[in-house]
């Protein structure tokens, strides 16, 4: 049973500090590390745009993370809406501020739509490894798999439906029975593989030896150079812009998920350390993703702009070749959607939490009331590869960015003073003061900049990148 602490106006809480962690981490470590991620890096210049993502994520993304730490536990509401309507309440300022939570709610929702048919077709790749589909195939050949996988969508909707089912089963079990539960029992387990996946891709790699621009390189060493030796000269708003955008998507901050998390957060715990804790792993496991993959790109001739079907075309042929691959490669599968439903839980939280706040439903007939919703909206990206893309643009591009800037507006100029002292209690007065000019100078410009380009370019045609 949760014992919900006095004046916590009766909703659940994290049973313990690690249950938290493990929960906040399993929301951002989840596809974005490996399939976003990946596809992003291959497609903005590698380790130019690493570097502007590791800039993001310290910035930006561990403010807006703290902020929306602290908008969640300075209320006695559950949901992101209500616990912003409160503090601007307790605040004496409009109550209109909820709209950064009405944003984010709104983008959490659409993603775990679109996100779904990803984890479906990682669903997918599992009986292929099983039934041994990959074995004696070229990269070629694998990659073709993927592309007959994404036009036949019929194929895809039984793991799709699958998957919502678990997600929507989850949360309608609570915090503590479904959320926390997943989190801590599921992401130890994929931690030790994609590290051990990682090893296996830098020894294999370190010893293969091909052809790129003309020379003769180690196929290891070209792919850390590539990943983390930045080229400058690739670093433009173009790059800044998707960097931000996966900072964002990854770490789960623009999307009230963080404001909800932290309204079953107990007192006693740190928001600035717990803030840096899952941020800095969620980029840690991002790293590892990509030394994982980009050595078997290069090992086997792969283009690393391949875009989103990287994950699925990369990962399968180091996999396959490696002793008792099958068995791997189910076992890797399967851990990946485990860190996909960790993510997919905390974005349909958001929704729930709010529908349970305002309509007095129980938890699971908001949860499957919600699920089947998802079920509806995400069967449209499961046929329609431009309406996925569009939500992928809209919420990373545009939504995450502009509920983040509304949250750290809110948070540095406009939120009570003793609610926000009361909630950064025990933090040493420098980081305060860091965190805080970071929260109200820095990441508001950085992210108005970066969301206004986006916004000219995907509505007025005018680029800032030429």
């Amino acid at each position: 049973m949760v014992a919900p602490m006095a004046g916590d106006g009766g909703h659940e809480q994290w049973s313990s500090r690690i249950g938290f962690l493990m929960a906040a981490v399993g929301s951002s470590v989840g596809l974005g590390n490996l399939w976003r991620f990946s596809a992003e890096a291959g497609q903005n210049g590698g380790g130019a745009f690493v570097l502007v993502y590791l800039l993001c994520v310290v910035f930006i993304g561990i403010p807006v993370l703290m902020s929306e730490y602290v908008i969640g536990r300075g209320s006695t509401k559950a949901s992101a809406v209500q616990s912003v309507q409160d503090l601007a309440g307790q605040s004496g300022v409009s109550k209109n501020w909820s709209l950064l939570a009405w944003i984010g709610m709104l983008a959490a929702f659409m993603v775990v739509c679109f996100y779904s048919s990803v984890a479906g077709w990682v669903l997918a790749y599992i009986p292929k490894f099983v039934m041994g589909a990959f074995d004696g195939e070229d990269p070629k050949e694998i990659a073709a798999q993927f592309g007959a996988l994404i036009n036949d969508p019929k194929t895809v909707i039984p793991y799709f439906t699958a998957f919502v089912v678990l997600t929507t089963w989850l949360v309608s079990r609570g915090v503590n029975r479904g959320i926390e539960w997943a989190s801590k029992f599921l992401m130890p387990l994929f931690f030790v593989l994609l590290a051990s996946l990682a090893v296996y891709s830098l020894v294999s790699g370190a010893g293969t030896q091909v052809e790129i621009d003309g020379k003769t390189v180690n196929a290891t060493g070209y792919a850390l150079t590539w990943l983390f030796q930045p080229d400058f000269s690739k670093i433009n708003l173009e790059v800044a812009t998707r960097a931000l955008g996966q900072a964002f998507f990854s770490i789960g901050i623009g999307s009230a998920i963080m404001i909800t998390y932290g309204s079953y957060l107990k007192h006693g715990v740190n928001i600035p350390r717990s803030a840096a804790i899952v941020a800095l792993t969620d980029t840690g496991v991002a790293l590892i993703a990509g030394m994982a993959i980009f050595p078997i790109v290069f090992s086997h001739g792969l283009s690393a702009t391949a875009g989103a079907g990287l994950f699925f075309q990369t990962l399968p042929v180091a996999l396959v070749s490696a002793p008792g691959g099958q068995f791997i490669g189910t076992a890797f599968f399967l851990l990946a959607i485990f860190a996909a439903v960790t993510s997919s839980i905390s974005l349909l939280e958001v929704s729930a939490a709010w529908v349970i706040d305002k309509t007095g439903l129980s938890r699971p007939v908001a949860a499957w009331s919600l699920g089947l919703l998802m079920w509806g909206i995400g069967l449209g990206t499961v046929f329609s590869q431009k309406f996925f893309g569009f939500l992928d643009t809209t919420t990373g591009t545009l939504m995450l960015p502009m509920s983040g800037l509304m949250v750290v507006l809110f948070v540095g100029w406009r939120l009570n003073k003793a609610v926000l002292a009361k909630e950064l209690e025990g933090t040493s007065t420098l980081t305060i003061f860091l965190l805080m000019f970071l929260v109200r100078f820095v990441a508001p410009v950085a992210v108005s900049v970066i969301l206004i380009s986006g916004i000219l370019e995907k509505y007025f045609g005018i680029s800032l990148f030429t």
